[in-house]
């Protein structure tokens, strides 16, 4: 290459770089705009946004009613209740679904609590249904005399 085109190629982006730089620098409606808008902060009360958790399908206690829950699922025992069969007892369960439980950690609660077989079954029969996402934490109370339909509708709500 000759000197006088590489010169001039080097002048050429010299100029264009200036010219950039001042319209970059002397332009100031955008950043003032889009600053504008993300320091816009909505403050909500309490109580709207516990109605929109609850709106969106959460389950919102406040740390009392939480402990009460607690409390009352551990005071209440697997206790036989009356049936019209006395030969076969049956059986109350409460089950706890806590945040983050998947339906095989409830397969497990039920089968210790001998009201299902087979947790692997119980399992395969969730995801079948397409119930999987619909479990929602809460103590649901299960009995013995219940069918396997009533359980899953019991604790899997949509």
């Amino acid at each position: 290459m000759r000197i006088n085109l590489l010169s001039s190629f080097a002048a050429g982006l010299l100029i264009s770089t200036t010219i950039c730089g001042v319209v970059y620098f002397t332009d100031d409606s955008t950043p003032q705009k889009a600053s504008a808008k993300s320091s816009e902060k909505v403050q909500l009360t309490a109580a709207q946004m516990k109605e929109h958790l609850e709106s969106a399908g959460y389950v919102v206690q406040t740390k009392d009613e939480l402990e009460k829950t607690l409390q009352a699922a551990k005071n209440v025992e697997t206790k036989p209740a009356d049936s019209k069969e006395k030969d076969k007892p049956v059986t109350q369960v409460v089950v706890n679904v806590a945040d983050g439980m998947t339906s095989i950690d409830v397969a497990n609660v039920l089968v210790q609590a001998s009201l299902i077989p087979d947790a692997f079954a119980f399992t395969q029969d969730i995801e079948a249904r397409g119930l999987q996402n619909a479990l929602r934490p809460g103590s649901y109370t299960v009995n013995s005399g219940m069918s396997y339909d009533q359980i899953i509708g019991t604790i899997f709500t949509n």
